[in-house]
């Protein structure tokens, strides 16, 4: 039994690339991320005055971005959609289709874990600072496509998209990039990666 301590990261790593590679880790991830994003979209809380809910799914899908980097995360999340999309009720609230007025916040969740996951492999995971401001990157992509998509299907002006589809969501998307910053980097350091 060997009590050597765990080689250095290589750069471009991302935590699943610390499992042993083979097509069958990749896809276990891949779909092992859809439904863990799936299961916390089932964590929902609705908002007075909004179609859209809390819910824990864009930490999720930020999560395995990040964890499984730009080209699993993608496929993570893509999978996510086109389940949903095809009836898998796994949305928010155990919805599925893409009709929902909140359906452009699983497309920014798609392209959100993808660009996290393209930090991540740049170190970005490593540090609780520069890991806040992934994840925040991460929420502004996911916002920048959900809001306006709320407005359009809902036929709601750009104010009230931003009031219903934003602003009540800011105080816990904070939260969830505060628990990101300890999360992540306290993995690397678990694993002896750093």
């Amino acid at each position: 039994m060997s009590t050597a301590a765990a080689a250095p990261a290589r750069p471009g790593q991302v935590l699943a690339d610390l499992l042993p590679a083979s097509r069958v880790r990749d896809v276990a991830l891949v779909v092992g991320g859809a439904v863990l994003t799936g299961l916390a979209a089932q964590l929902a809380v609705p908002i007075p005055g909004t179609p859209v809910p809390v819910t824990g799914q864009t930490f999720a899908a930020l999560l395995v971005g990040t964890a499984l980097g730009a080209g699993r995360g993608f496929l993570s999340l893509a999978l996510y959609a086109l389940a949903g999309v095809a009836g898998v009720p796994w949305f928010a609230e155990g919805g599925s289709g893409a009709a929902a007025p909140s359906f452009g916040y699983v497309i920014g969740l798609l392209l959100a874990a993808t660009a996290v996951g393209a930090l991540a492999r740049r170190g970005a995971d490593r540090s609780p600072w520069r890991m806040a401001g992934a994840m925040l990157l991460g929420e502004a992509i996911i916002y920048a496509v959900g809001v306006p998509y709320l407005a359009l299907a809902a036929g709601m002006s750009a104010s009230a998209a931003i009031a219903a589809g934003l602003t009540p969501f800011l105080i816990g998307d904070a939260l969830k990039a505060a628990l990101a910053m300890g999360l992540l980097p306290t993995a690397w350091k678990l694993v002896g990666k750093r």
